[in-house]
């Protein structure tokens, strides 16, 4: 098939040819799109001027459903890399050095990015705007001409030729226009993004804590779109003006000084804007802000969707989501509702003012003939246009504006400080890191400074160890040194590059090689070194696909030990001079641990400056130098022999970890070497892997499917039936006929009032009017009054649908989300969910209209060939042949051509932006180490990319869009000249000039409501794309029921709390290996029990099952004889508690972090927070419980975290109660005081444990081991401790050979 006016389809150029040999994809493949350039970038002036560089990548479309690897790269400006810099180098020249950015610097800015573009946008429009006024000029001629008033031979052919030609620039002029504008709005979007993600990644913390993460992505995935869609109304202001003028020249020309009635009726409606613009930015600066609080609440829910569920607080949560929607939906309805009066107005807007100005005339006394009258019609129709969409032009710069000032209002943010540490070259100096006098606070208006009188020195190739309780300043000392806290006074140097590995691990979703890469090309033995010391091989054994295993948002599918040994694996691999590590071995097993801290810190690190926090305190006695910190303060430095005085802070910590070793002295030394000797061998057995699991990278489609963490799949499309599903969402559809009927009768009143205008008024002055001036005015004005409460009904109609619509399916959609499994936001980022409740949703809220505008135009376009056939049937001998081939081209095969690639290519726009929202995402929680790696470019790089992968495919929509409108606009043109040629050449009389010139008159506008036929169709093809997306998750797979009514446990169920586990086999997806292998034991009501295990042996696998995150896949799970499996989640997860691995808070209070179903009194609250050690620090506080927690509970540390997560369980009181590393964060003192908590408040309660520490599990009554997957040893810890080949007394020995030389230290220092 050859492209129309394309050329072959098959172009020499094979860039975006397809590759195929028997039916399969050939082994050296052409260029794909992402090595390619548009051919846009290079095209001659013809194929830019018929759209033919479109050709190829259509007609391939057209042979296979188009990736984004099709489509080409973008060039120039058009790219963001290279739109971005001119908008920053812009907004940098306006702010002269300030960090303050306005709205107005920020939209010149935008419009310097876009120059080119919106200038040749601008001719256009002044090109088309000149050309679609010659129309009207010439009727009154044509008519005159057809009456038999001939001025010389051959005006008919030349009046044609006038006709066609101004057709013929009105249509290419407005092709060119449409897509100009298209390109400088992406351009602009492009650079906006760009420039947001950059502030992202250079906030400091206190500007970060005033836009929470939703807020930011906001900025981003709405605010930028719409300041990029509003380049399509960049010109209608002074369009408009010039359009006044030319309609009032012709009009002048035509009826005299009655077209001052018309100016007069113009500024009229002009003037009826000021009150409804004001209304309409009040309603939608109150949509957008009710819509950030929303995308807020959205965003911290998905983020902690796992202890949600496993508190089931997930309806909680999803009313507070539908409170905070029902306060949007109702500026939504406000803003709607205006919307529809103002398009009431201004649909009848051109009737009023043809009404007076025909009034004018009669009161006057101006003749009014045929001729003149449908000169002004055919004007009116061209202010119409314009008039039409003012509304929208209104909405669109008041949406625009509230938009600019939130985004500038971002940028305007405070930056980090450059100037906060002194950067020094490596081997300028001796010292590595100096701090002098510092004071540090994260509130820089608090009177009481987080960290005060900071002074020390490290000296290049040292180890600095920190320690001190929960909250002491440890971490923020960190930050002081990578100076991410703000100064308040001081000195902070720092010689030589940096490495960073946080408290709460940072991973990126993608593959783990890439992860511990982190941008550095590959040194396989460097790499398989740091594997080696980071413990990682086994682990790599045991996933399915190695180092090339994709890992989910977060590391969702990585167990705590394995992210935090990914990211120490990532800090290793950079090779920087100066290493800070935030309590590194905190989610590490005891045996990992030590290897950890041999391998990586006395091994790899050995000559490398370090500085490292810690809480093990056998770790301490390896640094050079130890910082104890207490209340902000360096208490204590020195040594370890040193510092170890009695009564000092350090001598606390040290007995704190000598009272937790008091149940090892039955251990002897001799047992300890033995087990030590012994536990290199057996401490990591190796496990066969069944063959099924072994062949993951055969084959790289297997290994896709086989990946936890997917691709976004497309949606594809199901034809009429999402269209149908939308319209018969609100009330069954039964509103959409009432539009229709609406519409149409309006458009039989709007022809009918035209006819009767032509048919009752004279032809000439010669001639005598038919009916009275008032008769004629009076029925005028009847049908336009009609055709008014005919608009009014059809916006009140439309708007209430698509009102209706949206809040059907934005409660559908998050009643799904919330009900979906955990295995979906496992393997779902948020960003690809945030896509989906943001955009896609504010499109079916604001955007959904254009489906009846769709039908509308359809019904103006049968109403414009109805009178062309009716008044000339004649005309039908050339009308319906082409008419025809435009209805076949556009229906079948041509339309499917078109359409084929034209609606993947909306799909890619719909994939292609989710990756931009979840990088931008990962890098605001990333922020800190991405900046400690110096790696700010390589990401804005990546992002960047992302950017333009998005771009791409919207670019190419509207090139594919122009490339069909103007084929038809040709087609058009051909059936309009030929209409013309056919009447010149009829003999006098044969028709009536009048009823002609009506004709005439409607014919111009035949291509105009044609494109705008196939160009609501294109939008609509585009836009219902957001709808079939929202009703892809409404279909989302479930989870079991929350609650079973037929099979409701007792309300004083578990009574006993014994948790009976048999032959239980579970694995995260049909494709992955099992992670538990047959488990079968029982875990005693009221006994408390321990699971040990190296990390990823499936400990908190375990867990998960217990509370149904992941379903048995065999086996059951028994809870005082009760199936788990049997009853509803809600009744299951509700009757159990759970500190969680990774200890969350969200924004809010501590009373609601706490409490956030509000079932407790304050004395409850106070009680349990005394409990749990935290009471003193949050009566410091002047709003005591109502002190703000910010977003991820941020200003507060992990230690303290994972107290307020202790917090919620003594508040619950639990029969059954799990600990999985609950106190993996907090120092050994605090550890201690939480154990004995536990003893004493949960004694008749099931107790279980996972713990690294291995003291914390001592005191239990029963020991689990597990070895990867499957159950080792299950003892109690006595018998396991008599039996030195036991793998539990091999742990427990090498834990006491790692901490006996501390132990020993204390007791010289006691003796």
């Amino acid at each position: 098939m050859t492209g129309f006016w394309g050329g072959k389809s098959e172009d020499e150029n094979t860039i975006l040819e397809e590759p195929l040999l028997n039916g399969i994809e050939s082994e050296t493949p052409a260029a794909k799109g992402d090595e390619t350039v548009t051919p846009y970038g290079s095209a001659g002036v013809y194929s830019l001027f018929t759209f033919s560089w479109m050709s190829p990548l259509i007609a391939q479309g057209y042979k296979k459903a188009l990736d984004l690897e099709d489509v080409p790269q973008l060039a120039g400006l058009d790219a963001a890399r290279g739109a971005f810099p001119v908008l920053n180098d812009t907004l940098e020249s306006y702010s002269r050095g300030s960090s303050r950015v306005t709205a107005g610097m920020l939209a010149k800015g935008l419009l310097f990015t876009a120059r080119r573009e919106v200038v040749i946008s601008g001719i256009c429009v002044l090109i088309y705007t000149l050309a679609s006024n010659v129309g009207p000029y010439l009727i009154d001629i044509f008519v005159q001409y057809l009456n038999g008033n001939r001025h010389f031979a051959n005006e008919g052919y030349i009046l044609v030729s006038a006709f066609t030609i101004a057709k013929m620039f009105e249509r290419f002029a407005q092709r060119h226009w449409f897509f100009k504008v298209q390109q400088a709005g992406y351009r602009a979007r492009a650079a906006l993004v760009a420039k947001i993600y950059n502030k992202g990644l250079t906030l400091s913390c206190k500007s970060k804590n005033e836009h929470t993460t939703g807020e930011i992505i906001n900025f981003m995935a709405v605010d930028a779109e719409r300041i990029g869609d509003f380049c399509w109304y960049v010109h209608d202001p002074w369009m408009l003006v010039l359009r006044i003028i030319l309609a009032l020249i012709i009009l002048y020309k035509d009826l005299g000084l009655a077209s001052i009635a018309a100016l007069a009726a113009t500024v009229v409606v002009m003037l009826a804007n000021v009150p409804l613009g004001k209304l309409e930015e009040k309603f939608q600066d109150g949509l957008m802000k009710s819509k950030d609080k929303r995308m807020k609440a959205t965003s911290e829910v998905l983020r902690n969707m796992r202890i949600l569920k496993l508190q089931a607080w997930e309806l909680r949560l999803l009313s507070r989501i539908q409170e905070l929607r029902s306060v949007e939906t109702r500026w939504l309805a406000r803003y709607l509702y205006t919307s529809a009066f103002t398009a009431f107005l201004f649909w009848g807007a051109p009737t009023f003012v043809s009404v007076v100005t025909f009034g004018a005339c009669v009161l006057m006394g101006i003749p009014l003939e045929s001729g003149k009258i449908l000169s002004a019609v055919a004007t009116f129709r061209i202010l119409q246009e314009p008039i039409y969409n003012l509304p929208d032009t209104i909405a669109m710069i008041v949406q625009t504006k509230v938009s600019l000032d939130r985004i500038a209002s971002f940028l305007s943010l405070d930056d980090l400080p450059p100037d906060v540490v002194e950067k020094l070259p490596f081997g300028s100096s001796d010292i590595a890191i100096e701090v002098i006098d510092g004071n540090f606070s994260w509130d820089a208006s608090s009177s009481s400074p987080t960290l005060r009188d900071i002074t020390f020195r490290v000296s290049r190739g040292k180890r600095v160890a920190v320690c001190g309780k929960v909250g002491s300043g440890k971490s923020s000392l960190l930050c002081s040194v990578l100076g991410e806290i703000p100064k308040i006074s001081g000195a902070v140097s720092l010689s030589g590059t940096k490495a960073y590995v946080a408290q709460s691990a940072w991973i990126q979703s993608g593959k783990i090689e890439e992860n511990i890469l982190f941008g550095k090309e590959m040194d396989r033995q460097r790499y398989n070194r740091i594997l080696e010391a980071c413990s990682l091989n086994k682990d790599l054994e045991i996933l399915p696909f190695g180092d090339q295993t994709v890992i989910g948002e977060r590391g969702i599918n990585m167990s705590g030990g394995q992210k935090q040994r990914i990211q120490i694996a990532r800090a290793l691999y950079q090779d920087a001079d100066i290493y800070i590590l935030d309590d590194p071995f905190s989610a590490v097993d005891a045996h990992t641990g030590t290897h950890l801290f041999n391998e990586c810190i006395m091994g790899l690190l050995n000559s490398k400056t370090i500085i490292y926090v810690t809480h093990q305190v056998e770790f301490l006695p390896s640094a050079d130098l130890i910082l104890v910190m207490k209340d902000g303060r360096i208490k204590q430095a020195g040594r370890y022999n040193d510092i170890l005085r009695p009564g000092s802070d350090f001598m606390e910590l040290i007995g704190a970890h000598e009272e937790a070793l008091s149940s090892l002295d039955t251990i002897s030394t001799e047992k300890s070497a033995n087990g030590e000797g012994s536990s290199s061998t057996n401490a990591k057995p190796v496990l066969q892997q069944p063959e099924s699991e072994k062949h993951g990278n055969d084959n790289n489609n297997e290994e896709t499917k086989g990946q936890l963490f997917q691709e976004e799949e497309r949606v594809k499309g199901s034809g009429l039936s999402v269209y149908w599903n939308y319209i018969t969402t609100a009330y069954g559809g039964l509103l959409a006929p009432v539009a229709l009927l609406a519409q149409i009768v309006f458009q039989v009143l709007q022809i009918g009032s035209n006819y009767w205008m032509a048919l009752a008024t004279p032809v000439s002055e010669d001639e005598a009017p038919p009916v009275g001036g008032s008769t004629l005015i009076l029925i005028y004005v009847a049908l336009s009054i009609g055709s008014a409460f005919c608009i009014l009904g059809r916006a009140l109609s439309d708007v209430t649908i698509s009102y209706k619509t949206a809040k059907i399916l934005f409660d559908k959609m998050h009643l799904c989300i919330f009900h979906a499994p955990m295995s979906f936001f496992d393997s779902t980022p948020s960003g690809r969910i945030l896509n989906r409740v943001s955009t896609d949703q504010s499109t079916v809220d604001l955007n959904m209209g254009i489906i009846s505008d769709f039908s509308f135009a359809v019904i103006q376009l049968v109403g414009v060939v109805a009178v062309m056939a009716q008044v000339s049937w004649q005309v039908f001998i050339i009308f319906i042949p082409v008419v025809t081939i435009c209805i076949l081209l556009q229906c079948s095969p041509f339309q499917r051509y078109y359409i084929a690639a034209a609606r993947e290519l909306a799909r890619l726009c719909g994939v292609s932006k989710a990756p931009v929202i979840q990088h931008f995402s990962e890098t605001l929680s990333g922020a800190i180490i991405i900046r400690s790696f110096d790696q700010e470019s390589r990401f804005l790089d990546i992002s960047l990319r992302l950017i333009d992968g998005y771009s791409r495919p919207k670019f190419h929509v509207a090139g594919a869009m122009e490339w069909l409108c103007l084929r038809l606009d040709v087609l058009s043109l051909m059936t309009f000249t030929s209409a013309l040629i056919f009447l010149v050449t009829l003999p006098k009389g044969t028709i009536d000039p009048s009823i002609a010139g009506l004709a005439v008159t409607y014919g111009l506008n035949l291509n105009m409501y044609q494109a705008k036929v196939v160009y609501n169709l294109c939008i609509v093809e585009n836009k219902i794309i957001s709808v079939e997306r929202i009703l892809q998750y409404i279909s989302l797979p479930s989870e079991p029921p929350l609650v079973i009514e037929s099979n409701r446990p007792q309300s004083c169920w578990p009574t006993q709390g014994e948790v009976n586990i048999q032959d239980l086999q579970v694995r995260y997806g049909p494709h992955l290996p099992f992670v538990l292998r047959g488990l079968t034991c029982t875990f005693f009501g009221g006994k408390r029990t321990g699971i040990v295990g190296r990390t990823g042996s499936g400990k908190s696998t375990l867990i998960q099952t217990l509370f149904r995150i992941v379903e048995p896949t065999v086996g059951q799970i028994l809870i005082d004889g009760i199936n788990i499996s049997a009853i509803g989640l809600h009744d299951l997860r509700s009757k159990l508690s759970i500190i969680p691995q990774d200890p969350t808070m969200f924004e809010g209070t501590v009373r609601t972090n706490l409490d956030p179903l509000e079932e407790y009194t304050d004395e409850q609250i106070w009680e349990a927070l005394d409990k749990c050690q935290l009471g003193d620090e949050v009566r410091k506080k002047p709003e005591k419980l109502d002190f703000a927690v910010s977003e991820n509970g941020e200003n507060w540390s992990v230690g303290q975290r994972q107290l307020v997560c202790l917090g919620r369980v003594l508040l619950k009181k639990s029969k059954i109660i799990v600990l999985d590393e609950a106190t993996a964060s907090v120092d050994t003192a605090t550890d201690n005081l939480i154990q004995q908590t536990l003893r004493n408040h949960f004694c008749e309660s099931t107790v279980i444990t996972i713990a690294h520490r291995i003291t914390s599990v001592l005191d239990s009554d029963m020991v689990v081991l597990l070895d990867n997957g499957l159950l080792k040893e299950y003892e109690t810890p006595e018998k396991l401790l008599e039996d030195n080949s036991s793998l539990f007394a091999k742990l427990v020995a090498e834990y006491s050979i790692r901490s006996s030389s501390n132990v020993q230290h204390l007791s010289n220092l006691n003796q």
